[in-house]
């Protein structure tokens, strides 16, 4: 029993940190630079201005997104599960295939984005423009939520949250 014991604790111990947040690649993103695949889980972005980034399948979980302004940024194939991205400005960015559940997206400007394939299960979009994002189907919709301030292309509609 006392080795099972240790055995356990010692995967603890390893597993843990490879969890954890990277800071360091956290600090370059906020200095700017792209990051594709990288570990930038509950990584302060908030008030970021950067443009054009590569992030595709990286682990932005439980980020704080809110206020920054990261247009043409690539978001494909990326965690953004539990995101907080209230007011921000994701113009023309690729959320392609990213895990947007619970996520929330208050007030953001997405015109241009796409959603090809994201999974929007519980996320938030309440006053979000969203008039001229690509990809998007009812479907994924209707596991969202909005308001009536929230914009959407022509046909689609998001239930209340």
């Amino acid at each position: 029993m006392k080795r099972l014991i240790l055995a356990a604790t010692a995967l603890v111990l390893i597993a843990g940190p490879a969890m954890a947040q990277n800071t360091g690649q956290i600090a370059r993103v906020r200095a700017g630079a792209s990051c594709a695949g990288c570990n930038l889980f509950q990584g302060d972005f908030s008030g970021l201005e950067a443009r054009g980034l590569n992030l595709s399948g990286s682990r932005l979980r439980q980020a704080d997104l809110s206020l920054s302004t990261m247009n043409r940024t690539r978001f494909s194939n990326s965690d953004l599960r539990d995101v907080e991205a209230y007011g921000g400005v994701f113009s023309s960015s690729n959320f392609n295939r990213a895990d947007l559940t619970n996520a929330s997206f208050v007030g953001a400007y997405l015109e241009g984005s796409s959603f090809t394939g994201a999974t929007l299960t519980g996320a938030n979009f309440s006053g979000a423009q969203l008039a001229r994002a690509a990809g998007l189907t009812q479907a994924q919709l209707n596991r969202a939520c909005g308001d009536a301030s929230t914009t959407l292309p022509g046909g689609l509609r998001i239930p209340a949250c």
